[in-house]
């Protein structure tokens, strides 16, 4: 802190040090400036953002389909799999396309979805209870947060 100083002796103490004169808060009364090595500055804060982009993750949503007339074994081949999307910290879109009378039978489609999430022991959470879209039933699904 060296208090408040004309712009052009701020500016000689800046060149006597070979540092830079930053402008911190431009609009403030008066203005608020920094002494220091402005390239020095850049480059560290390039550092710290691609650390920041590095340590980002990204969540992707994976897809299993089901149908109305999916058998037991299948459903635990299917569960299997969602599990290892959800372990991976993927969200997980469950769908049934449904096709000519089942489409009268929505209601079979969300007990299917209804007995595919009680399969999953508790290991996943319901972003998105099953609900009929069109010809679709879609159902959303994210990890437990530990």
């Amino acid at each position: 802190m060296i208090g408040i100083k004309p712009i052009a002796e701020a500016q000689r103490m800046a060149y006597d040090q070979d540092l830079d004169l930053v402008k911190i808060s431009p609009n403030a009364n008066p203005p608020v400036c920094k002494i220091m090595d402005y390239s020095k500055f850049k480059y560290e804060q390039a550092k710290k953002d691609k650390e920041n982009r590095r340590n980002q993750t990204v969540v992707e949503i994976k897809e299993i389909r089901l149908s109305m007339t999916i058998d037991v074994g299948d459903i635990a081949v299917k569960t299997k799999q969602c599990l290892k999307f959800l372990e991976a910290g993927n969200k997980v879109k469950v769908s049934i396309r449904m096709k000519g009378r089942e489409n009268s039978r929505a209601y079979q489609g969300v007990k299917v979805m209804e007995s595919f999430f009680e399969g999953l022991e508790g290991k996943a959470v319901m972003d998105k209870k099953p609900t009929t879209e069109g010809r679709h039933i879609i159902m959303m699904l994210s990890p437990v947060k530990a």
